[in-house]
């Protein structure tokens, strides 16, 4: 029973872990590349050339992964049970991940924010 659940959560951790990864590579990329160019044909050059990219290809690749992960963890959970803990979660990880390899900012009112969604999950997680 114990282990059941815990690969029940491990499908939608998964699907978290995945999309937090894509989110990470195609920042990463994106700020590697430069700024969007203006011109409209630099501008689908430029995109092309990411599309390209074997990290952006790979974030493709996790993209895919996390939603066969997140449609076997709706085959265990309720969407109004999964869905707000996958998006809290992966909300809460980007937000962290994003200060830690990018340096931006977490604000107070962030730091407030992701608390909330913490104490909202927690409440919302009661059956």
């Amino acid at each position: 029973m114990m282990l059941d659940k815990f690969s029940s959560y491990s499908y939608v951790f998964l699907a978290v872990v995945l999309t937090v990864y894509g989110q990470i590579i195609v920042k990463w990329q994106v700020d590697s590349a430069g700024a969007l160019p203006i011109a409209s044909i630099d501008k689908v050059w430029f995109l092309l050339r990411l599309i390209l990219n074997p990290w952006v290809i790979s974030s493709f690749t996790c993209s895919f992964l996390a939603l066969l992960a997140w449609m076997a963890a709706l085959t265990k959970f309720p969407l109004n049970y999964a869905y707000p803990l996958f998006i809290s979660l992966t909300f809460t990880t980007v937000i962290l991940f994003s200060a830690l390899f990018f340096r931006e900012p977490i604000t107070f009112s962030k730091a407030i924010g992701i608390a909330f969604i913490i104490g909202g999950i927690i409440i919302g997680s009661q059956k």
